[in-house]
């Protein structure tokens, strides 16, 4: 089992057998494999002249369209770094991202709110496009970084994961070939494409087998359907709300669709029999690990699948259970999740771990040994993974991450707040939502006010959407808030 040598030489056998064939279409259009690879080489010789060499970073904050794409695909042709910055962000938020990787160069579309002298506005971007220069041809290695996946973990501040050239390409040959896909594949994703995995799970997936990635700009149930059906999409990627809204939508035509996927959250085992029960089609349950840098596990194709678990561990790792102590647990035995490359099959040693992370203005390499993932669960000896609690207090809201001490941080700047405890309160159709817990610094608390400061603070979905107010919050002998019984407090106080 192989993968392309780089991310540069992705395209070559499609352009080779089909240079037609469509690669990618989105809402401003298509692309044949020979328009993208003409894009792309444009592209690379815009952010050359812009003076990114290799190991800069370029930080892109652009819409769902052909020309994420194209940015993406040339910033690899010259061995820059990807970082995506999300759309949905606050300024602040987007800032923070910005300065993080100190980028040279931001693409910036039209809800890009980041400060930079590197900043590219879309008509300059354009104009660079039309100039068509060209950059010199490089030797990029595989194990060379190649995109920034970000990630908080509990501590609320962003952390830059490096990922190589290697580890961007791999989950793509591994899904192609376990999952037989070749050029009828046209798989349709409506996440944004800032996501690191995204990059990975789209265009590079496609690339590899030869099919189309067919890129949307609508997240909810009727857009998605529309795009499911007029673009003919084969395999699509969506969140639990999602399947959620669709599964009350039985009326809604999915056309071709063969294959669902849900990741982001736990997929209820409810929910994958409601949606079956309303378009005929029953779930892939994944899970999936930034640090990976994408799926983990998945169900296998068809409507075969376990209650309780996020599919079977992909061949190119080996996830097992651990204890405190850092010792191997038997197949089926609870403990933290812990990831490695497999030693065993047509996948051994294709993994490896990531490169590190981006901090300082330079990348501090990561610790030896097994990727402890932070969850609790077990994997039994057929593969089959499951996830019973969350060892990370991370809120997963609709499938986007929700860090309880970043948006804590953005309550007690109120001059009216004493203290604020934020927590996940379960929620049908999200899986969790956002609620906070307040105490008081004397007067009454006015939660439309502490409301408007989180929004200007935060993004939307991180903005708590149950409020309530207690005496004193929950804390032990050390001062710090005992959080097994937020999520009760939280509703029995409920005042908003």
């Amino acid at each position: 089992m192989t993968v392309p040598g780089t991310i540069a030489q992705v395209l070559d056998a499609a352009l080779a057998s089909r240079p037609d064939a469509p690669a990618v279409e989105a809402a401003s259009g298509a692309w044949s494999y020979a328009e993208l690879d003409d894009r792309a080489r444009r592209a690379a010789g815009a952010l050359w002249s812009l003076g990114v060499r290799p190991g800069g970073r370029v930080a892109a904050c652009l819409p769902n369209d052909l020309g994420i794409v194209a940015a993406f695909h040339g910033a690899q042709r010259i061995g820059a770094v990807w970082a995506g910055i999300g759309e949905a962000l606050s300024a602040g938020e987007q800032q923070e991202l910005h300065d993080l990787v100190d980028a040279s160069a931001v693409l910036a579309g039209p809800r890009c709110r980041v400060e930079s002298e590197n900043r590219v506005d879309p008509d300059r971007w354009a104009a660079l496009m039309a100039r068509d220069e060209a950059a010199p041809r490089l030797e990029v290695g595989i194990d060379a970084p190649a995109g920034i996946a970000f990630t908080s973990g509990t501590s609320g501040r962003p952390r830059a994961v490096v990922h190589s050239q290697r580890n961007l390409l791999l989950p793509g040959a591994v899904l192609v070939a376990a999952r037989r896909w070749g050029p009828g594949l046209r798989k349709g994703d409506s996440f944004p494409l800032t996501i690191l995995n995204l990059m990975v799970l789209s265009t590079l997936l496609t690339a590899q087998a030869g099919g189309c990635s067919v890129i949307m700009d609508r997240r909810d149930a009727g857009g998605v359907a529309d795009w499911i059906r007029a673009r003919g999409v084969t395999v699509w990627n969506g969140a639990p709300a999602q399947l959620h809204d669709l599964a009350r939508r039985p009326h809604l035509d999915l056309g071709a669709l063969r294959e669902v996927w849900s990741g982001g959250s736990d997929t209820p085992d409810a929910l994958r029999g409601a949606f079956a029960d309303a378009h005929g089609l029953v779930p892939r349950a994944t899970y999936g690990l930034t640090e990976a840098p994408t799926v983990v596990s998945i169900d296998p194709p068809g409507d075969a699948w376990r209650p309780g678990t996020s599919g079977r561990v992909l061949p190119h790792y080996d996830v097992a259970a651990y204890d405190d102590d850092g010792r191997r647990l038997l197949a089926g035995e609870l403990g933290e999740l812990r990831l490695r490359g497999s030693s065993g099959g047509p996948w051994a040693g294709a993994w490896k771990p990531m490169l590190g992370f981006w901090e300082g203005g330079g990348m501090r390499p990561a610790a030896s040994g097994p990727i402890a993932t932070g969850d609790i669960g077990t994997v039994d000896g057929d593969g089959w993974l499951t996830v019973l609690d969350r060892k990370k207090l991370v809120i997963i809201r609709g499938g986007a991450n929700v860090y309880p001490l970043e948006v804590e941080r953005v309550i007690a700047a109120h001059p009216d707040v004493a203290g604020a405890a934020v927590c996940g309160v379960p929620d049908e159709r999200l899986g969790e939502r956002v609620a906070a817990v307040v105490e008081s610094a004397g007067p009454p608390l006015d939660f439309a006010s502490l409301a408007g400061l989180c929004r200007r603070e935060l993004a939307a979905y991180k903005v708590p959407e149950i409020w309530s107010q207690v005496d004193a919050l929950p804390v032990n002998a050390m001062g710090k808030v005992q959080r097994a019984g937020l999520p009760e407090l939280a509703v029995r106080h409920r005042r908003v």
